[in-house]
């Protein structure tokens, strides 16, 4: 999964013969998870049509405040695309477009968007090796620089004029490939390693038979999710769980029993910055494991549970550097039991669960939570889909990691 994943982007076009290109880059984008939303100076229409571009996009594209043919048309808010948008791209950004940016000059409805958007703006010159090189062009990509907006370098190649040098725009690869590695490197987790649990245990009564829970993985997944969106390297331990994830950043380690799962999380522990054991672990097994099927009887039968092994306190006693997070899902006494075992267990956080919250728990999209910190303190928030409660999550974990 790319790091552009679910992004808002918002691309913008100008009169330049590298026009052509922005075909393929909306293609990209699309391919990477991004939403694509396009914005092209009148000019530009002659080197590309706005057909192609809403079509693979997806949206329409947008070229004026209004139109002027159509007294039914809306007006096209240039403030209201600058604030969807997560990251603006300017490609081609020709030479008269990259002054106009630097001056403040607002004559059409991309620049306008430009001088209105709050998020990081990039910008890729494209044009002739002359132009590239005048002493106003350089000034100009300087003070796009001091203003904060990221420059994508021009490559070096055979030029519309037929001049060799410097002045092409990247290709689209190159440019999706710059941006991704950009906000990589300025992700909060970018570094760290974090280890997740998710799902249940199933525990052998016999060869087709198991004790087991309701547990569906999805929050452990979500926040896996979440934590990998965020530049973490995660190791997923996840018991029988129908979820799926694909993220470059995401190893998966499927386990079945809690045994299993507490020799895989000791595997990994001392490998990691943050520790988030969001798993249903099973509390007890069959002492005995039936070697064949257990054929059904008339009379009762009897199956004598032994404990499984503490994973989460085993962890709470090997702690160095690691930030240890728990989950409880309780149905009584919940603050009670919840912060009894944030001190038994050497724990920095504990996430609570209720199952008397509607929405929350096993099996539902939502989840409503409680978070108490090693003093004790508690921050509860309202009832959301599981993942934004993951984003929830890392983001208190991101405060932890950098107080």
């Amino acid at each position: 999964m790319s790091v552009l994943s679910g992004k808002k982007v918002l691309l913008g076009i100008t009169a330049g013969i590298a026009a052509y290109k922005t075909a393929n880059l909306v293609r990209l984008f699309i391919k990477s998870g991004a939403e694509v939303n396009v914005i092209m100076t009148p000019a530009s229409k002659d080197f590309i049509t706005p057909l192609t571009l809403s079509t693979l996009s997806k949206n329409p594209v947008h070229s004026t405040f209004y139109d002027k043919e159509d007294e039914n048309e809306r007006w096209n808010n240039h403030v209201e695309l600058g604030l969807w948008a997560d990251l603006m791209i300017v490609a081609p950004a020709t030479a008269n477009t990259l002054s106009k940016m630097t001056n403040g000059t607002c004559d059409n409805l991309l620049l306008a968007t430009y001088l209105s958007a709050k998020c990081p703006v990039y910008f890729a010159p494209a044009m002739d090796l002359d132009m590239y090189q005048h002493p106003s062009t350089k000034v100009s990509i300087q003070k796009l620089k001091a203003f904060g907006n990221i420059m994508i370098p021009a490559g070096y190649g055979e030029l519309a004029s037929g001049l060799v040098g410097e002045g092409r725009m990247a290709e689209p690869r190159d440019i999706v490939s710059f941006i991704e590695k950009d906000i990589a490197a300025k992700l909060p987790l970018r570094g760290k390693k974090i280890l997740i649990t998710a799902g249940p245990t199933y525990e052998a009564i016999d060869p087709v038979r198991f004790i087991g829970n309701h547990s569906s993985g999805k929050m452990g997944f979500e926040i896996a999710k979440s934590a990998a969106n965020q530049g973490a390297e995660v190791y997923l331990i996840s018991g029988p769980s129908s979820q799926t994830i694909e993220h470059s950043l995401v190893k998966r380690i499927d386990v079945t029993s809690a045994e299993e799962m507490y020799n895989a999380c000791h595997q990994y522990y001392s490998l990691v910055d943050v520790a988030i054991m969001s798993a249903a672990v099973a509390d007890y097994r069959p002492k005995n494991k039936a070697d064949q099927k257990i054929k059904k009887k008339d009379q009762t039968l009897t199956i004598e549970l032994e404990p499984t092994k503490d994973i989460l306190k085993s962890l709470g006693e090997r702690k160095k550097e690691q930030l240890l997070i728990g989950f409880a899902l309780e149905t009584t006494n919940e603050l009670e039991n919840a912060k009894s075992k944030v001190k038994r267990k050497n724990l920095d956080l504990i996430i609570l669960n209720s199952l008397r919250d509607a929405g929350a728990g096993f099996g539902t999209e939502t989840n409503k939570i409680t978070v108490i910190d090693a003093d004790l303190k508690e921050s509860a928030f309202e009832l959301k889909s599981k993942k934004e409660v993951s984003k929830d999550i890392i983001n208190i974990i991101i405060r932890q990691l950098y107080v």
